[in-house]
């Protein structure tokens, strides 16, 4: 029998091929009256503000977007922006080909799965939509938990919505937010996603150091869990 009892997933970059922000966000800025390149930018400077839960709508975090580039767009443009950005995040968003196959096959050996995101509000409103959805046992957003990678309470939120302590998971991550050091310190095994794609993907605080276990595709995440992993903290 496998070691472990359930493998949480990453989302973006993860069970995503590489996200790039496509034209949409353009779009975005444009119905805000923001100059792009000063819109794009403070998305990038302000990642972990707007992800740990600050502003409880879209609109609001769009508003605090546009006063940090000196804008100050009327109400009626923060809703049609709001809805633009959601339609422009989903674009962004191809599961990859092998998602639904792995998350099927660790299912099908009893394994529980999950999904551990660093995220603005868009992701919780159409992740239900997605293939993978069904398959999920758990889904914990740090839009919602109000904390972002590394932080323990997000992992230790997802194994007890799980019943399961995290000695009993597996984390699986492309290594954005220092999540799998995080996964570690929260007392989860974890394994790097270094699928050769990632190279283009949009990433923050990349666990650049990890020197544990490595994976080189989402498939090598059933192989794993079919041997006899080594113990937790262990440097795979």
């Amino acid at each position: 029998m496998p070691r472990f009892r359930a493998v949480l997933f990453d989302f973006f970059g993860t069970l995503t091929r590489p996200v790039q922000r496509g034209k949409g966000h353009l779009s975005t800025a444009e119905l805000l009256g923001c100059p792009p390149a000063a819109f794009l930018e403070v998305l990038d400077r302000t990642f972990y503000d707007r992800a740990s839960g600050r502003f409880d709508t879209v609109e609001a975090t769009l508003r605090w977007v546009c006063e940090q580039a000196g804008v100050h767009p009327p109400a009626e443009a923060l809703r049609a922006a709001a809805a633009a950005r959601h339609q422009a995040v989903r674009a962004d968003t191809r599961l990859r080909d092998e998602a639904v196959p792995t998350l099927r096959a660790l299912r099908r050996r009893g394994l529980r799965t999950g999904v551990i995101s660093d995220c603005t509000h868009e992701l919780p409103a159409f992740l239900p939509e997605l293939a993978i959805a069904p398959l999920l046992d758990v889904r914990v957003f740090s839009v919602q938990v109000g904390r972002c990678k590394p932080d323990a309470s997000l992992y230790l939120a997802a194994c007890a919505r799980l019943g399961l302590s995290p000695a009993d998971c597996l984390y699986v991550g492309d290594g954005g937010s220092q999540e799998l050091t995080g996964a570690q310190r929260a007392g989860l095994s974890a394994a790097r996603l270094a699928s050769p794609d990632l190279a283009d993907h949009l990433v923050f605080n990349l666990d650049a150091a990890w020197a544990g276990r490595t994976l080189g595709s989402l498939r090598e995440v059933v192989d794993l869990v079919d041997e006899a992993p080594s113990p937790v903290g262990a440097p795979w």
